[in-house]
């Protein structure tokens, strides 16, 4: 008994820290918020696009391989599956009004009805039509119905190493009516798979980290707005475009943020909530209002899925001096695959549709429907944060105890902004650290007020509460979140910076110096190296080559070609460190695009730059001299369960 347990914490040691922190998170969560699987028969691939209830309480469900389902009673253990529609083009969408279906495929806006009262679709219309040419990554969304009947749809650039417009329309927000009416709204979209409305009935979408796009971003657009990526602009000389900006009023300064360049030039409208890449999500999708009080004490908030990192973000917002900012906070994390739509059920839980393919995602399963349910009990987190001239307020959904909640050391603060540049993401810049010198505690113990020196209009203020308790010191279930500050109430703009302008060439994501990385072949060298290996990425996150092999103390020219559409790097590590060393990487934080998810440690033996979609690295170090099976891995946060693979050293 001894030595198994004491095998048993030896185990428990070997485990990272974060993943065991992690997993108590989950429980945490579950506590409140609890996951819920909707059983799937085992002859259907439901690899979801679009959620939508009928007028019969029936749950459609579109997927990426064209089908239309619908789900009778999918709550219970034996929901009833309905092939309501087939044949479809990839529909990453679904709504429902007025007795019938309506989808975005990748080249229309579809209404499929059910005419004679059998259960399946006899009737596809289409309502409006839009050019392809024939890009895989020409992904349609939709539709999103507004007050007045009237549909947004949004279309994805293609790729072809970077976003690109090739199809009329591409990178756009478009409104459709029922008789097909098409009206341009804004563009600066890059792959819009998430918007939606806001308890207000305003239109925000989502955004992933790419070519213009530093992170994750959700952004309030309006007729006319331009959000950022250029490539739509192509069109916005068209006669019905409300947008003015022209595509060659866009200079790649490669200095300013997307705020500051939204001061020089009028019509941009920057994010008002950033989701800072890796620590908040990788790909954020789904939006959705919190419409009731049944779902805890969230209400009037949109809860923001992401689709590699299979979890549900919150959002909280106001509106300073006419311009909508906010803090995103964790909310649910455990999903079985990537999350890429999400819908209210008639008993106030939310269907979450899901899929993988060709998207990683930290959740496993290459598909999957689940419900999220409300426990009914109120977690401990902060509620709100909102702005004020000198500092933050944050409100807590429990009372607090004042003695932990109204010490400034209770707290901490960094603001940092990310470049607005073509090259694919950014790292987080312009980082420093805010003090909080004072701190007042609300008369009910609801709220405290931060009073922060120096705050900076157009930054991303990480906010963290990790000493405040509630009354039964408990602490928070989350104790940080990100506050995007756009205006400060009663503040001054920030100054701008000095700026240079940008190259056409493709800039690194950031160039690592590091005696691990040798990118000139050494002067002992004399006859060059003995071989050169070539390792390749390729989409779903995986290296094309499984297995490569060397001769121990071979002296090596390693060579990483990144064709992806993503940022991919490459670390060799010491047999059995992989999880050691990626769950490292997942822990650098703000720091880590800027130390290229590269950690410091001994396991680590050679690594490439942290790459930007179609480009490469070339880096020279000799073999282990050790013979064995030596790992190499892609450290890029939720990247490494899958880009993995053997160095054969013989």
């Amino acid at each position: 008994m001894q030595i198994k347990q004491f095998i048993g914490s030896l185990l428990i040691l070997l485990i990272p820290i974060s993943v065991l922190a992690q997993k108590n998170s989950l429980l945490l969560e579950n506590k409140y918020y609890t996951i819920k699987s909707v059983p799937i028969p085992k002859d259907i691939v439901l690899e979801v696009g679009g959620l939508a209830f009928d007028d019969k309480g029936n749950l459609g469900v579109t997927t990426r391989r064209g089908d239309l389902w619908s789900i009778k009673n999918p709550s219970s253990a034996n929901p009833e599956f309905t092939r309501f529609a087939s044949g479809l083009h990839e529909p990453l969408g679904l709504g429902f009004r007025n007795g019938a279906f309506y989808l975005a495929q990748r080249a229309e806006l579809t209404k499929i009805q059910d005419r004679n009262g059998d259960g399946k679709g006899d009737l596809y219309e289409t309502i409006y039509s839009w050019p392809l040419n024939g890009n895989y990554h020409e992904y349609s969304y939709g539709p999103e119905f507004l007050p007045d009947g009237n549909m947004l749809i949004t279309l994805n650039l293609g790729w072809i190493g970077r976003g690109e417009s090739g199809s009329k329309w591409r990178g756009w927000l478009l409104q459709i009516s029922p008789d097909g009416e098409m009206t341009p709204i804004a563009t600066g979209l890059r792959s819009p798979a998430g918007f939606g409305l806001n308890a207000k009935g305003d239109v925000f979408y989502t955004e992933n980290q790419g070519d213009w796009v530093g992170s994750g971003r959700m952004t309030h657009l309006e007729k006319g707005d331009f959000a950022g990526n250029p490539e739509g602009l192509k069109w916005s000389q068209e006669p019905n475009s409300p947008v003015k900006i022209k595509f060659a009023d866009i200079v790649d300064t490669m200095g300013y943020t997307l705020y500051e360049y939204s001061k020089k030039q009028a019509g941009i409208k920057p994010p008002s909530v950033w989701f800072p890449h890796t620590l908040m999500g990788i790909s954020t999708s789904d939006i959705l209002v919190v419409n009731n009080d049944k779902f805890g004490p969230f209400e009037g908030q949109l809860l923001v899925a992401d689709q590699g990192h299979s979890k549900i973000m919150r959002v909280f917002q106001e509106k300073i001096n006419g311009v909508y900012q906010g803090a995103c906070f964790p909310f649910r994390e455990g999903f079985a695959s990537g999350i890429l739509r999400m819908e209210w059920g008639p008993d106030n839980s939310i269907y979450v549709g899901q899929t993988n393919r060709g998207w990683a995602s930290t959740g496993k399963s290459s598909f999957a429907l689940e419900r999220l349910v409300y426990n009914g009990e109120i977690p401990f987190e902060m509620k709100t944060i909102k702005a004020r001239k000198d500092g933050f307020t944050i409100e807590f959904t429990e009372p607090i105890n004042r003695t932990t909640a109204a010490n400034p050391e209770s707290y901490s603060i960094s603001d940092f902004t990310y470049k607005y540049h073509h090259v694919y993401g950014s790292p987080v810049t312009d980082l420093q650290t805010r003090t909080v010198y004072k701190v007042e505690v609300a008369q009910d113990g609801k709220s405290a007020k931060l009073f922060v020196e120096g705050l900076r209009a157009g930054y991303i203020n990480e906010i963290k509460a990790e000493g405040v308790k509630n009354n039964q010191g408990k602490n928070l279930l989350h104790n940080f979140a990100y506050y995007t500050l756009n205006e400060i109430p009663g503040g001054e703009e920030q100054t701008d910076h000095e700026h240079h302008m940008a190259h056409d060439a493709i800039v690194p994501a950031v160039n690592l110096v590091s005696d691990k990385r040798v990118t000139e072949i050494p002067s002992s060298w004399f006859n060059g190296p003995d071989v050169t290996l070539t390792l390749t990425t390729t989409s779903g996150m995986k290296y094309v080559e499984k297995e490569l092999i060397v001769k121990a103390g071979q002296k090596v020219k390693f060579v990483l070609n990144n064709p992806d559409d993503m940022m991919h790097n490459v670390a060799i590590v010491k047999p059995g460190k992989v999880a050691v060393i990626a769950d490292m990487a997942n822990n650098l934080g703000l720091q880590g695009q800027e130390k290229g998810y590269i950690p410091e440690s001994d396991d680590l033996l050679f690594h490439s730059n942290l790459l930007v979609p179609g480009s490469s690295d070339i880096f020279y170090f000799v073999a282990p001299t050790e013979p064995g099976a030596y790992e190499y891995v892609c450290t890029f946060p939720a990247h490494s369960a899958t880009m993995r693979g053997i160095l054969m050293v013989e």
